[in-house]
């Protein structure tokens, strides 16, 4: 049976060999058309089947308006995008939100096509991350609350905000992703994780301009693994402690991951003057590959952008049970391993293994430094680690 919406013909049929109803969206005029309405009720269609259902967005360039399609679903609903969707062009500030997909259990988002932001005139007017009193520009990409998800061969482009946001997700794989934005485009995080509970990050691509992958408060069971990084800020927990309320993270694993040419490699970040007092814990990073990285290996409790809080009072956030081994590679520059602990909270069991990261400026060779934490050394580490007493960061 068919139904025509707008500029689509959407047909719902049993493919021989997939049991499950397909919603096909057709395209039925010319490139360039918005298909915002027409999506969105052909996922409303999909949502409202009794049994699995497709939306497919077939080949070409289309534009898509701010939509969001949320649940709960009848029954799982997969979309694949072939295509291109591109944003509204404009910097369209006050607006968080482009595409969402939320409240669904059972989903799945694949296919090969790009989401464009088209963020280039949103990039010359943000400014959220010099001040707090920022009009919001839209992420590209939300899931909220979806639960037993696959997102898969995917693209996505000139993100205005973060590309991919994801919160209260449970049971998600994403898999061969490709995020890509210029290295100076503000506040475009690769993926930003948080309050969810068994993800994994698999075989993905990310170079942007803030962090490619940035994991909030409530974060558990996170593995991340055999992604690249670069440019971009690195791969982060945190910040953390910026607002009350926030939950403990912990779980987090990140394996066999290359970073390249990134303004910071493995970081953990809490604010002073936490707003908070939660715990980061079980964070572990190992046979991570480094080439040309900014401060590789980095724990930050004094973060403080553009001076935004008072770094007199020490972070509140708990930070235990972390381990770095088999990081190998090059530094841009000679601060190859920073732990700088909260003095009013210092780091528990800190272990170090297996470090080799090489430094060839002309200012010296590469240090490791240690501020408020005692490491548990394993095997070698080059630059030689610090293992001494506690000590406290100047004020």
């Amino acid at each position: 049976m068919g139904a025509y919406f707008g500029a689509f013909t959407v047909f719902i049929f049993c493919l021989l060999g997939f049991s499950a109803n397909a919603v096909y969206i057709t395209i039925g005029s010319s490139p360039g058309s918005d298909i915002t309405q027409a999506l969105l009720k052909a996922f409303t269609t999909a949502c409202q089947s009794p049994t699995p259902s497709r939306v497919v967005i077939p080949k070409g360039e289309f534009k898509l308006g701010e939509i969001q399609m949320r649940g709960p679903c009848k029954a799982p609903v997969e979309i694949t995008i072939q295509g291109t969707v591109k944003a509204d062009g404009n910097a369209i500030q006050g607006k968080d939100t482009w595409i969402v997909f939320g409240n669904i259990n059972g989903f799945k988002l694949n296919g090969g096509g790009a989401f464009d932001g088209e963020g280039n005139a949103a990039w010359r007017v943000n400014n959220c991350h010099q001040t707090f009193n920022c009009k919001k520009l839209p992420i590209s990409i939300r899931f909220d609350f979806v639960e037993n998800a696959e997102i898969r061969d995917i693209s996505s482009i000139d993100a205005k905000n973060f590309h991919i946001n994801v919160l209260g997700a449970k049971n998600m794989t994403m898999d061969h992703i490709n995020i890509i934005a210029p290295k100076d485009s503000p506040n475009t995080d690769g993926i930003h994780l948080g309050r969810s509970d068994g993800v994994k990050i698999l075989n993905t691509f990310i170079s942007t301009g803030d962090d490619c992958i940035s994991v909030g408060d409530g974060m558990k069971n996170l593995h991340v693994e055999k992604v690249t990084c670069g440019p971009g800020h690195g791969i982060s927990v945190g910040s953390l402690g910026r607002y009350g309320n926030e939950q403990d993270v912990s779980g987090i694993r990140v394996i066999n991951c290359t970073l390249q040419q990134t303004d910071n490699g493995l970081r953990i970040k809490t604010w002073p003057s936490a707003a908070c007092s939660t715990t980061a814990s079980d964070i572990h990073f190992e046979n991570i590959i480094l080439k040309n990285v900014m401060n590789p290996i980095l724990i930050d409790q004094e973060y403080c952008p553009w001076n935004q809080c008072n770094k007199q009072k020490p972070s509140t956030i708990k930070l235990a049970n972390i381990s770095f081994k088999q990081i190998r590679g090059t530094s841009g520059n000679k601060d190859a391993v920073k732990l700088l602990c909260s003095r009013g909270y210092p780091c528990q069991n800190v272990e170090i293994g297996d470090i080799d990261i090489r430094y060839s400026g002309a200012d010296g060779p590469a240090t490791f430094q240690c501020s408020n934490v005692s490491p548990k050394l394993m095997g070698t580490q080059s630059p030689k680690a610090c293992s001494g007493p506690v000590t406290n960061l100047p004020q």
